[in-house]
């Protein structure tokens, strides 16, 4: 069995259905209340508070339909020890649930050393993230990397379908190496670099890639075979 097979037969985790603005307007107005002001007062990177406000949806949707729209000051450690356990019946990465819980867990953080001070129903709230349980180290699915043999093979695939962005985006991962998110941060600009004689790459610009606050700066060098595909 091919590397690309068995990439198809991985078992990937069931997808939180979208929290849509229909669906969150059902929400609790006091808990949507809670999820604006937290944004907003606080300076997440845009990819961040993306992350944050789908977590935080997620959770209070989940609140809302299976705790009956329970007000946060009164959920326990043990109700989000359900959510916990919601999500790894999904078949949800560790990963992806530490993210889950991270979001909530800044929120009442926010909550208890900001909001207590001003609301009565917050006076001895507590985050009920803490002490709980290490979530175990988990795979969703394992990562097999494709062969060269397996990589041309694509490309034959996608350039009979003359899916040329395809190609280019192919070609890109498979010889640069950058994450999903730092590719798509490359500029055309790139193809009009000078390129010193004798020399089969290209230096990128700098991008900012995964890493605390505003992330690494990040040069990577690009093979001119990988830019004819752009061109292309």
């Amino acid at each position: 069995m091919s590397n690309i097979e068995k990439n198809m037969l991985r078992e990937r985790a069931l997808r939180l259905p979208e929290v849509t603005d229909e669906m969150w307007n059902k929400v609790d107005d006091e808990h949507r209340q809670l999820v604006s002001e937290f944004l907003e007062v606080n300076s997440f990177r845009e990819k961040s508070r993306k992350q944050y406000n789908s977590s935080l949806r997620q959770f209070f949707w989940w609140v809302q339909t299976s705790l009956n729209g329970k007000k946060l000051y009164k959920i326990t450690k043990r109700d989000f020890l359900r959510y916990i356990s919601f999500l790894k019946n999904r078949n949800m990465s560790s990963s992806g649930i530490a993210l889950k819980k991270a979001a909530v867990s800044s929120l009442n953080n926010y909550i208890e050393n900001v909001v207590a001070e001003d609301d009565k129903n917050y006076e001895k709230f507590r985050n009920f993230t803490r002490g709980l349980p290490a979530i175990p180290k988990t795979q969703t699915y394992e990562k097999v990397k494709i062969t060269f043999e397996e990589f041309q093979e694509m490309m034959k695939v996608l350039e009979s379908d003359e899916n040329y962005l395809g190609m280019a985006w192919l070609a890109t991962a498979f010889y640069v190496g950058a994450r999903r998110a730092e590719i798509i941060k490359f500029k055309s600009e790139i193809l009009n670099y000078d390129v010193p004689e004798g020399q089969n790459y290209v230096l990128s610009h700098v991008i900012m890639g995964k890493g605390r606050g505003e992330g690494k700066s990040l040069q990577y060098m690009i093979p001119l075979e990988v830019l004819d595909y752009w061109k292309l």
